[in-house]
């Protein structure tokens, strides 16, 4: 079966929220000030169809076998992390009448993959690393440099799969009170 990859439209929130949501876990509630999962899905979508944050569709790749959403790639700099944060700090803030701090996730100078999550029906296709290997084509289309995620320090799979394909475990990591490794791959320009 072939597997493409583009980019993210609006109206692929109704397949991509839930599956972002399934890979980031308790971030969900985080990100939207919301812990009721219909709220929080609700609220993601709104997320997902703006553009000034880093759930945007804009910063998000969608994995397409037999014309359904797989999977999806939500991928962004670090630089480009600082503004949408801070929009998504001011945005929570004023919903919640608070002060928000978004967890930093990213160092500086890097690519960073924020979700990469594959549609549990679509399994063992090798959607999740064609997904990764296309986070390493952007990274060479903009000139080379350090692509890095996060992974939660008990997913054995996930680690060595990360580590087959490159990435190094180069400092633990916290977010929202977990313990994560940062990996890090370095990707030299086309």
């Amino acid at each position: 079966m072939k597997i493409s990859i583009r980019n993210a439209r609006k109206e692929d929130a109704k397949a991509a929220v839930p599956l972002i949501m399934e890979a980031i876990g308790d971030i969900s509630m985080q990100m939207t000030g919301e812990t009721e999962e219909m709220k929080i899905t609700d609220e993601f979508v709104k997320l997902f169809t703006r553009t000034d944050n880093r759930h945007s569709y804009l910063y998000t790749y969608i994995a397409e076998m037999e014309g359904k959403v797989a999977g999806v790639l939500v991928f962004y700099s670090a630089e480009q992390a600082i503004t949408l944060d801070a929009n998504l700090e001011e945005y929570l803030s004023n919903k919640k009448g608070i002060p928000v701090k978004i967890d930093l996730e990213t160092l500086p100078e890097e690519w960073y993959i924020d979700t990469v999550v594959v549609d549990p029906t679509f399994r063992g296709h090798g959607i999740g690393t064609e997904l990764l290997i296309y986070a390493e084509h952007l990274v060479k289309q903009f000139g080379g440099g350090k692509l890095s995620l996060n992974v939660e320090t008990e997913k054995d799979a996930a680690i060595r799969l990360y580590n087959r394909l490159g990435f190094d475990t180069v400092c633990p990591w916290t977010i929202i009170g977990e313990p994560f490794h940062h990996m890090v791959k370095t990707v030299e320009a086309n």
